[in-house]
């Protein structure tokens, strides 16, 4: 699998070059949003790592042309703490998000985990797919797709696995601390804002109205699930 690391830093994009060799994995690097999406558009990047402060286009202009394409995992990097900076990140469609300084072994990990979440699956006809339903919205676990009422769906790997877990465990009710754990596979320290982003990303794409949802439900003050 190829890794594409995006940093004005030099020494931080060869830093990480080496931690992922390490795992096997083939890494290209870009030093400005502008040749990320250059190499992008080539094809053949499996995940992005990408800064959020870059001259020419910053990381997230560039995540926001990405989302318009390509739906791969992308890893942002910012030296910004705040709650509002990562919030932003996630909303313009990055599925993680890593603050500077960080452990090199901690982002190795997180990559890791998003490729494991990536499907090589042909979109042939399966007669004998993975189907899960809730009413109208149903997933074909084989395809990787999702559909409602018929039209299909596109959500990001991320949110595609949020919404599996619920819809395989119709009206069980998972907390954001459980849904963080089974997704991505660490400790879910602070993670109430990053679930909770990507559940309103997803709601936003399966329900008519969101604010009156017919499936991803809320149950104040414990968690959420999937209803039907």
């Amino acid at each position: 699998m190829t890794v594409l690391v995006c940093d004005d830093d030099k020494s931080i994009v060869e830093a990480i070059e080496i931690y992922l060799l390490q795992e096997n994995l083939e890494v290209k690097k870009a030093y400005d949003g502008e040749e990320a999406l250059s190499i992008i558009a080539e094809g053949g990047i499996d995940l992005l790592i990408i800064d959020v402060m870059m001259p020419k286009l910053d990381g997230i202009r560039a995540t926001l042309q990405i989302r318009k394409e390509s739906q791969i995992p992308i890893i942002i990097l910012s030296a910004k703490t705040e709650d509002a900076d990562k919030i932003l990140g996630l909303n313009v469609g990055a599925d993680d998000y890593i603050t500077k300084p960080f452990n090199p072994l901690e982002l190795v990990a997180r990559v890791k985990s998003q490729l494991r979440r990536i499907a090589f699956v042909s979109k042939s006809e399966n007669e004998n797919a993975t189907i899960y339903k809730a009413n109208g919205l149903e997933i074909n676990d084989d395809l990787k797709t999702v559909t409602v009422d018929g039209e299909e769906v596109k959500l990001t790997p991320i949110e595609y696995n949020i919404l599996l877990l619920l819809v395989k465990n119709k009206g069980k009710v998972y907390s954001i601390n459980q849904i963080y754990e089974s997704i991505w596979n660490a400790e879910a320290v602070g993670a109430d804002n990053t679930v909770a982003v990507h559940i309103r990303h997803i709601r936003e794409k399966i329900e008519i109205n969101p604010k009156e949802p017919r499936y991803l439900k809320v149950v104040w003050g414990v968690g959420y699930k999937i209803e039907g």
